[in-house]
This record gives C-alpha cells, sequence and structure tokens, in this order.
C-alpha cells in the first residue's frame, strides 16, 4: 500500500536546510546520479513513505479504478467517507450549515484535517469567516479536483499525520492526480444521477483529461471538467417548517475546472514541472442561514430561483524541481494559492447572522497562500544499522483581505475601549516557517523506528515543537505489533486572531449565565490565544498474509487542549450607560477523543480475492467530548461499518454492492449559548434533544468494458430508499441537522482515444 509522502518543512532560519537543497548536486557529482529511479514517482512515493505506510496502521488509498467503479456525484468526500476513521460532519455540535458537513478525521473536526493537492496544501475555506459556532459557510477542500482527474487518493490518520505542521491533528488527505504518460492518451466521462424523489437535486458532469510527449524530454497534462448538482428544493423538509423559510436541504454547485502542467525531464535523474490552474464553483442556493429559524422571504426567493449566491475563485500555481542523487532524493516546490470568495453579504449579527440581507450587495474575500518547502532523503548506514534520513523545511504566508466580516460596528453600549477605527482595512496576515528531521532506523529483522521532530516558528503565536515516535514489532512476517505518539498542533486561524474581528447579538445571543445588561454582547477575536495541541498515541495489530487476508484492529486516543471556542464568560463592557458586555474567543481546557478502528480483508475466489472478495472497515468512537462542560466537540455517529463485496464476474464486467451502518448520533445538551436544551437525566432527554438512531444504506454499482478504451457504468445509492430529513438549521434540530438523500440511479461512460 503506498501512503502520503512525508512533507516536512522549515522556519526563517532555515539556511542550513535550504543549503543541504542546494548543494544536493555537489553530492550528486561524488557518488553519480543512477539512471534507474523513476523520478516521476518521487513526488508522492519516496523510501520514507514506503516505511511510513508499513508502520502506520491509520493509512487507506482510494484508486483511481475505486472511482470508476463507484463515481461520486461530484464531491470526492462521497468517497473519502467510506474510509475507516472518516466521517462528514461539522466543525461544532451546533448544526450550522449541516448539510455542507466536510471530512473529519478520528473525531478531530473538519478544521484538523488538512487538505493536500499533489502534497500542496489546499486553504480555500480559509477565506470563508467563520461564525461564533465555529462553523464556516463552505463545503470544504475537496471539491476542487475532478473525479476523473485523480490517479489516487491517500488518507493519513493519527500520529504519522503531525509530521505536516498546523492543521494536520486529525490528518492529512492527499489528492494525487494523473500525471503525464509516455503516450499521447485522452479519455472523455461523462455522468448523470437521477433521484427517485423530484425534490432531491440531479447531477450531471463531463470531464477530459490529455497527457502526452511534446518532444523527447517535454510532456504535459491537461484536464478540464465541467460539473452541475442542483440544489435540493424547499419543499424536501417542508414538514418542519416554521415561518417564511423551511430547513434548508443539500445547496448545488457548479463547477468549472481547468489544470494544465508541463513537466521537463532534463535527464534520467531530474524533472522539473510547471503546473498552473484556475477552478470555480458556485454555490446554488437551497435557503441555508446561520441562526435564523423562520428564514426570511429574500431567502425563500432566492432558493426556489436556484440562484448563485457565492461564487468561489481559485487559481493556483507551482514549480517543481525533483531529482535523484545516487541513493538519495530530493524535491523543492515553489507554490501559490489564490482565493477570491466572492458572495452576497451575510449578517454578521444576531438573528440576522449568516443570512442574506439583499440580492443585489456582495463583497468578496481574497486569500492569497505563497509556499516554498523541500525535503532531502539520505540513506546511512550507523553503527552498522540503515538509517533513512528526511530533512525538510517549510515556509507559507498568508494575506487575508475581508473588509466586510470586519465592519460590524464596535459602537453599541458606548462603544468598545481601544478598537481600531479603521478596523485594520480588513486585513490580516501570518507566516509560519519550519524545518523537519525524521530517522527510520531498521533495528535488527524485526524492529523499525521512526523517531521525529518538527519546529514550527509562528508570526503571531511563537514556537511549536512537534516530536513524533512511529513503532513497527514483526511478531512474524505475517503479523505485525504497530504504534505511534506524537503532538500535533493547530495554530488559530486568520479570524479568530484578528481584534477587529467582531460578532454581536442584542441580547438572545448572550450566553445563559451572563444575560445582556440592556446593551447587547460583544465576541472579539483574540491575537492571544494559544494554539491548540494535542497528543495523538495509536497502537494496534495487523495480519497481512500472501494469500490477499488482511486484518487490523487499532485504538486511538488524542488528548486535545487548548481547543478555539467562543467564550461564555465575559472578559469587560464597553464604556457606555447601559453597557455592553464584551467577550472573546478563548482556549478551552482539555478534551478527549479516543475510539477502535477495524479492517478485515477476505479474499473469496481467484488468486488474493482478485474475482471475489469481501471488504469491511469499521470505526467505533468511545469518547469524543470537552471534559470541562461535557459536551461533544461534534456529532459523529456512535460508530460506522462500511462493508463492500467485490465481484469480477468476467473479464469485462464489474459488480459491486456496498452498505454502510452508522450509529446512534447524539448532539450536545447545550446550544450555542450555553442555554441547557434538557436535563441529561430526563425521561425525555434524546427527545428533546432529538437523537438520531441507528440507519443503513445499501448501494449496488455495475461496471462493463466494451474495448480496453470505452466503458460503461451504472448503479444505484441508497438501495432501499432510506431518507433522513433536517428539522432545522441549527442545534435546535438536535442531531437532525443533515438530510440523507433516498434512492438515486446514476450512469456513466469512459472514452477511451
Amino acid at each position: 500500500m503506498r501512503i502520503l509522502r512525508p512533507r516536512p518543512s522549515a522556519p526563517a532560519l532555515l539556511p542550513a536546510a535550504i543549503a543541504l537543497l542546494l548543494s544536493a548536486p555537489l553530492y550528486a557529482q561524488s557518488i553519480g546520479a543512477t539512471a534507474d529511479q523513476d523520478p516521476q514517482d518521487f513526488d508522492t512515493i519516496h523510501v520514507t513513505a514506503e516505511v511510513i505506510a508499513r508502520q502506520a496502521l491509520g493509512t487507506s488509498v482510494i484508486t483511481a479504478e475505486d472511482i470508476e467503479r463507484r463515481p461520486p456525484a461530484n464531491d470526492l468526500s462521497e468517497l473519502l467517507r467510506t474510509m475507516p476513521g472518516v466521517n462528514l460532519t461539522g466543525n461544532s455540535a451546533s448544526g450550522q450549515y449541516g448539510n455542507n458537513r466536510q471530512i473529519d478525521l478520528r473525531g478531530m473536526g473538519p478544521e484538523n484535517t488538512l487538505v493536500l493537492v499533489d502534497g500542496k496544501p489546499v486553504g480555500s475555506r480559509d477565506s470563508i469567516r467563520m461564525g461564533r459556532s465555529g462553523e464556516r459557510n463552505t463545503r470544504g477542500d475537496t471539491n476542487w479536483v475532478p473525479a476523473d482527474a485523480v490517479e489516487r487518493i491517500e488518507v493519513l490518520r493519527g500520529p504519522a499525520a503531525a509530521r505536516y505542521g498546523s492543521g494536520a491533528s486529525g490528518g492529512v488527505v492527499n489528492i494525487i492526480t494523473k500525471r503525464p504518460t509516455g503516450d499521447l492518451t485522452g479519455s472523455l466521462s461523462l455522468y448523470g444521477l437521477v433521484p427517485q424523489h423530484g425534490a432531491e437535486g440531479v447531477s450531471q458532469r463531463a470531464g477530459i483529461n490529455l497527457s502526452g510527449p511534446l518532444s523527447d524530454r517535454f510532456s504535459f497534462r491537461l484536464f478540464g471538467n465541467l460539473a452541475k448538482t442542483d440544489a435540493d428544493s424547499l419543499d424536501l423538509n417542508a414538514d418542519f417548517a416554521s415561518g417564511d423559510t423551511p430547513p434548508a436541504g443539500r445547496e448545488g454547485v457548479r463547477n468549472r475546472d481547468v489544470n494544465a502542467l508541463l513537466r521537463w525531464d532534463v535527464d534520467a535523474a531530474h524533472v522539473v514541472e510547471l503546473e498552473a490552474g484556475i477552478s470555480r464553483q458556485g454555490n446554488v442556493y437551497a435557503g441555508d442561514r446561520a441562526v435564523s429559524l423562520d428564514g426570511t422571504p429574500l431567502l425563500t426567493e432566492l432558493a426556489n430561483a436556484g440562484a448563485e449566491t457565492n461564487r468561489m475563485y481559485r487559481n493556483t500555481g507551482a514549480l517543481t524541481h525533483r531529482g535523484a542523487w545516487g541513493a538519495a532524493s530530493s524535491r523543492l516546490t515553489l507554490a501559490f494559492e489564490g482565493t477570491n470568495n466572492k458572495r452576497l453579504n451575510e449578517g454578521l449579527a444576531g438573528g440576522p447572522e449568516g443570512s442574506i440581507g439583499s440580492p443585489d450587495l456582495w463583497s468578496t474575500s481574497r486569500l492569497r497562500n505563497w509556499q516554498i518547502d523541500g525535503e532531502v532523503n539520505l540513506p546511512t548506514t550507523l553503527a552498522g544499522t540503515e538509517h533513512v534520513w528526511t530533512l525538510g523545511f517549510e515556509h507559507r504566508d498568508s494575506r487575508l483581505e475581508d473588509p466586510y466580516s470586519m465592519s460590524q460596528s464596535g459602537n453599541n453600549g458606548g462603544g468598545i475601549p481601544g478598537l481600531d477605527p479603521d478596523r485594520g482595512g480588513g486585513k490580516a496576515d501570518a507566516q509560519i516557517s519550519a524545518v523537519f528531521v525524521e530517522d527510520n532506523i531498521y533495528a535488527g529483522e524485526r524492529w523499525i523506528l521512526t523517531p521525529g521532530l518538527r519546529f514550527d516558528h509562528h508570526s503571531q503565536f511563537g514556537n511549536n515543537a512537534s516530536p513524533s515516535l512511529n513503532v513497527q514489532f514483526s511478531i512474524s512476517d505475517d503479523l505485525k505489533l504497530k504504534g505511534g505518539i506524537a503532538r500535533a498542533f493547530k495554530a488559530p486561524n486568520l479570524y479568530q486572531s484578528n481584534p477587529n474581528y467582531l460578532y454581536y447579538t442584542m441580547g438572545f445571543g448572550c450566553p445563559d449565565n451572563f444575560p445582556s445588561l440592556g446593551a447587547g454582547c460583544y465576541i472579539l477575536g483574540n491575537p492571544d490565544l494559544d494554539p491548540e495541541t494535542s497528543i495523538n498515541k495509536e497502537i494496534g495489530i495487523e495480519w497481512a498474509p500472501l494469500s490477499g487476508h488482511h486484518a487490523s484492529l487499532t485504538y486511538f486516543h488524542n488528548d486535545y487542549d487548548d481547543k478555539i471556542v467562543s467564550g461564555f464568560v465575559p472578559v469587560g463592557e464597553t464604556v457606555g450607560t447601559p453597557p455592553a458586555r464584551t467577550f472573546r474567543w478563548e482556549n478551552a481546557p482539555e478534551a478527549v477523543v479516543q475510539g477502535l478502528e477495524g479492517n478485515v480483508v477476505v479474499p473469496l475466489l481467484g488468486a488474493q480475492g482478485d474475482v471475489l472478495k469481501w471488504s469491511t472497515n469499521v470505526t467505533y468512537m468511545i469518547e469524543n467530548e470537552n471534559k470541562v462542560t461535557g459536551q461533544p466537540l461534534s456529532v459523529t455517529p456512535e460508530y460506522t461499518v462500511n462493508t463492500s463485496l467485490d465481484w469480477q464476474a468476467t473479464e469485462a464486467l464489474s459488480l459491486l454492492l456496498t452498505g454502510t451502518f452508522y450509529g446512534r448520533q447524539t448532539p450536545a445538551t447545550r446550544d450555542m449559548n450555553n442555554d441547557d436544551r434538557c436535563d441529561e437525566a430526563d425521561a425525555d432527554c434524546d427527545a428533546l434533544r432529538q437523537v438520531r438512531d441507528p440507519y443503513a444504506l445499501w448501494g449496488i454499482g455495475a461496471r462493463y468494458r466494451i474495448t480496453d478504451r470505452v466503458s460503461l457504468g451504472g448503479g444505484i445509492n441508497n438501495l432501499f430508499d432510506k431518507r433522513l430529513f433536517r428539522e432545522s438549521n441549527s442545534s435546535y434540530a438536535g442531531a437532525a441537522t443533515y438530510n440523507e438523500p433516498g434512492r438515486a440511479y446514476y450512469v456513466s461512460m469512459t472514452i477511451g482515444f
């Protein structure tokens, strides 16, 4: 199994690391570059990565064949949710934007899942304002690469992900695109999905891929994508309606993507790649808002019209050198990501928070991320023991300009003392520099030890050290005991740490135990926050004989400190009479996340199950809560079981039966204002909180290869039509904050040329 390559990094005191990279040619001259290494593999597969793949239990891979046989309607998260340790959820237990659930690894929340494309961080969601609940009105960053352009997706959970720095406390999702090929090839892919129920959105997409040589040394790759998923109708959740706008169903999306890569094979050991891309995501509105229960006539009008209420434009560019220097290898990358987030203005305070107030007033948030990073992999032998060293560095510069989100007035209650009248022009920035070292030690025939250390320097929040240790012990050739421990962290985002970022409520949104004094309440950005940290631990056992059978069981335990939340205890008051209470973003003292992951693969027919194979994975969440308040960090199923029966019926025809079982989902007993929903000892508490009971989803799919280059596919999602409905747009719905769509039929075609 191949897995994410470790993407180390380093700070502004990095001259030594940079000098090492730049001096690599001298090292090559002394030992001679070898022509039997393929530089094309160096972007994701290093000796180090292969070692980690054998050590870390929290790894999963989705291949291009998996995507072809079980195509997502649009977003890759539809497939990612079937991996062990993966759920779709929000970043809090509030239920806001419940249908825009994102990838959550091991219960650490979407903001602690780092998304990469070809090893480069994707940060477009950071251009979207974070509300006081900790939620953003976003579908996340797993929909920027069309499914047909993906070679594989690698998921890394647990301690091994700490090497990636800020935002990887839960883990890493690396989306790897198809690379240039030696021959001129191309494909046209078509997909369509029609729900059985007319109130649910139709999906359709078309993609094209081209790649091949331009000369002996130059080659190219080009992909393009057009896709549209319609928004669900307002009628979908109308039985739970109150006021003007029913609870929103799933929002739609219009995608347009173009990406080009030019590759120069300098010689047998060196590759230079230049890449550029542009993407557009248009949101098709379904009536969503943050806190307003009743909605408004305008929201209903926009939803019924299928209006685009926000548009995200993402531009990327990268220049990469990869090289082989005898037994060593190196990579150096300069990358840019620019996001323009244009949307109809949403309320910043109180009841209108997150609700569109005018069909004509737009604003744009601009985020620019620049990054340079590199690494060197050096095999050595010390005292008769083999070592593979990875040394690397990273520097990332993020600049946000969002004047509208910083425009909330601070004058109520006589005004906030010391508030910048210009509000900083809506600008914020941060720089992170890091260095990284890791040593893979082959200690005898049974042990592999991988100690590592990453050191980050944040321009606002100082230094952070992330030590790690992963261990593998071979009990036998087929049976291995594996474990790991690491310290991971996440720096405060550019909204939470900005003192010019305000939230205001006239009174109802004040915490229950600190009500309004007459002029409402403010929540202020806090430049004195501490980064979130976690001590991530895992231990497990894996059985993998050559027969193709596979089984593993992993226990994980994360001690999560300093989670950043909007505070419930006032830190001051405004200067007027009556005053407004002032609160701010603060660090919650302690939380714990722990659970089990299991995996079983049973070959039933053929060599290693290449005719008939049964695969199952299970995730069981033992604990996921703030230890001070007793509240869950997010709403996740008690257990998730994914099972599939894969049958290669003939050389041309493959069939797939899938099933997913979700356990009980229990929401918080307090809402976002810290108000009690019910007493947990109350016999009716489950009903008051609207606990979501266990449910199961089944699907069937088929793929038929007419020729080597032409194939047809089709299937049925949610075979037994198990539908779930959203009962409100906030914590008033308990756990019933998202829709599970009913039975739907899909067809697909791929034509190669």
